[in-house]
């Protein structure tokens, strides 16, 4: 399925229209991560353009999107609860130097590593964690305070704005290219939505469809309440009883709410936050002119270190992927390193700004590039349109409705799912096979990405090491002299150690025995270690031993053996232990 994103061919008026689409998509996903970050959505927004531009012009990978994500925003959660937002952006600005201290090092090409097992099952647990993020739009904030999933006559024209979306998606290319058809859809659907919403009903005090405006203070709301739910419990604890209840009054009605004693966060004006809530404001300013500065002391360094290295990991291990990913899609090679070194100068400057820092999004990526985003014109017209939305087009953005945008993430999930994988259980080796569905399990189950291909390079690397540690074996003969010949084949390494020795009868053989290495290859310590030790159990035996065919490396190691052993180095050009061979 992942030939659905070469469909577009890029181009200055696909780029630039790609690039709005990305940025509406953008919209929703740096909401919802800043409130799961637990920071303002402006916070998310400011990020998703500052890293997106910043990635873009100086990253290795053209056409890939960059903003806030949720892998990263689930790392700071604690951090800005327990010594507050004033350490975020420190944080964030110490991640991204370690970034540019990574690519600078060389150290992105490792990414390479990545068995294409890891790929598969990454990419589709990629798609299962993408389409279960949608369900959160099917949501709504209940009589109770609680959110609670659409029904009836909501979720019915949520449905079919979604499917019309998508088949807007899937028809429209059929027809013309002129405009990317991720964009035709969302247009169509949110004039759609203005005349369904004008015409019916409001449904329990809300819109029959529900917009980015209404999401934003439907999740508002329903993180107030929390944080309410929250203080009161703490002071129900302390106190033993219950305050008196009040009443909240929302649009869609009353809400519980849980206590007196616990008051509703206002802004400058007097309106609570979840009145107040939109995605419009000014140009993102400098951290410490905005009073949330952290004292500059090396106990600052010491709480932000350990989140910073963290957040450096999960962002390139997520990039890095991402560019992978696309690099098999466009049928070309992005940088490694110099992407790192995006990332990099974009969250010191995110952090700078006053952002939650980032990293490359797949999501968006993938809307890019099926909608004809193939250099970096997309990306900054990307960044550029979402910083328009916030400085001047805030109310027209937020009556996008809800349905298109998941139509549009759907659709992402169809043509990122490689669902030939399902069939290549008969062929495929099954350590492969179950390799995969480890990765994708892992993400979907943990919703953490960066660790679940750590989780499938290291099983991988297992496996291999494991199938390859009887790989050695030896024929075995005498010469005219009556010595005894081990011609060995096979990887002499950790994992074959314990083969190898098995291969000697120390005992048993004659005085002297010849071990020919010229059909096997050393390639780590472990087997050097294992040839001494073999030598000197010879000599302990008062047997002569020839080693033929031995590099340089492993003659050093052999010094204290004594005269019994004699290392006899072929000058065969085609022989060289493997760390000579790849240096």
């Amino acid at each position: 399925m992942l030939n659905f994103f070469r469909q577009q061919n890029g181009s200055i008026k696909n780029e630039l229209l790609s690039g709005i689409t990305v940025a509406l998509a953008l919209v929703p996903e740096a909401i919802a991560f800043a409130f799961v970050a637990g920071v303002s959505p402006l916070i998310g927004l400011y990020s998703a353009f500052l890293i997106g531009l910043v990635a873009t012009l100086l990253g290795g990978r053209p056409g890939m999107i960059s903003g806030a994500t949720g892998a990263m925003a689930v790392i700071v959660i604690s951090l800005v609860a327990i010594h507050g937002i004033e350490y975020l952006f420190p944080a964030v600005i110490l991640c991204g130097l370690l970034q540019i201290a990574v690519g600078m090092g060389g150290l992105g090409k490792f990414i390479r590593m990545v068995p294409h097992s890891v790929m598969l099952g990454f990419v589709n647990g990629l798609a299962i964690v993408i389409g279960l993020a949608q369900l959160g739009s099917f949501q709504t904030l209940g009589p109770s305070g609680m959110l609670e999933y659409l029904g009836g006559a909501r979720l019915a024209w949520m449905l079919a704005m979604v499917a019309i979306t998508m088949a807007i998606i899937v028809l429209l290319p059929r027809w013309t290219r002129a405009v990317p058809a991720s964009l035709a859809a969302i247009l169509v659907v949110t004039g759609m939505s203005v005349v369904v919403n004008r015409s019916l009903e409001p449904v329990a005090g809300e819109r029959v469809l529900a917009t980015v405006g209404d999401m934003i203070r439907t999740k508002t709301k329903a993180d107030e309440l929390a944080k309410l739910r929250a203080e009161e419990s703490e002071t129900d604890e302390r106190v033993g009883s219950v305050a008196p209840a009040v009443t909240l009054v929302s649009d869609s009605g009353q809400l519980p709410a849980v206590g007196a004693m616990t008051p509703v966060v206002m802004d400058a004006d007097g309106a609570s936050a979840a009145e107040a809530g939109g995605i419009g404001g000014s140009l993102p300013l400098p951290f410490f002119l905005q009073d949330v500065v952290a004292p500059i002391s090396l106990q600052t360094l010491w709480i932000i270190l350990p989140y910073s290295i963290v957040l450096c990991g999960v962002g390139l291990i997520e990039s890095l992927m991402t560019l992978s990913l696309i690099d098999e899609l466009t049928d070309t090679r992005g940088h490694g390193n110099r992407e790192c070194i995006g990332q990099g100068a974009g969250n010191v400057i995110c952090g700078m700004l006053g952002g939650m820092g980032g990293c490359a999004m797949i999501g968006q990526s993938l809307i890019n590039v099926n909608s004809g985003g193939r250099g970096r014109l997309s990306g900054v017209a990307a960044a550029l349109s979402l910083l328009a939305f916030v400085l001047f087009l805030a109310p027209w953005i937020e009556q996008i409705p809800m349905a298109a945008l998941v139509g549009v993430m759907f659709m992402v999930v169809i043509g990122t799912f490689e669902w030939a994988s399902i069939k290549m259980f008969e062929r495929m080796p099954r350590a492969d096979f179950l390799v995969m569905t480890l990765v994708a399990g892992y993400t979907v189950w943990m919703h953490d990405l960066a660790t679940a291909v750590i989780l499938g390079v290291v099983v991988s690397a297992l496996v291999f090491a494991w199938q390859h540690a009887t790989h050695i074996f030896a024929d075995v003969k005498f010469n005219q002299h009556g010595s005894k010949i081990y011609q060995l084949h096979g990887p002499l390494f950790f994992a074959s150690v314990a083969s190898f020795r098995d291969l000697f009868d120390v005992a048993g053989d004659p005085d002297d025995v010849v071990i020919d290495f010229y059909y096997t290859r050393v390639y780590d310590q472990s087997g050097l270690e294992a040839i001494n030790s073999l030598s000197e159990k010879y000599l302990a035996q008062g047997k002569r031993l020839h080693l033929t065919h031995l590099s340089p490396e492993c003659r050093s190691l052999l010094d204290r053996a004594g005269e019994f052993v004699v290392v006899n180095v072929s000058e065969d050009p085609h022989y060289h232990v493997a760390t000579d061979r790849l240096g």
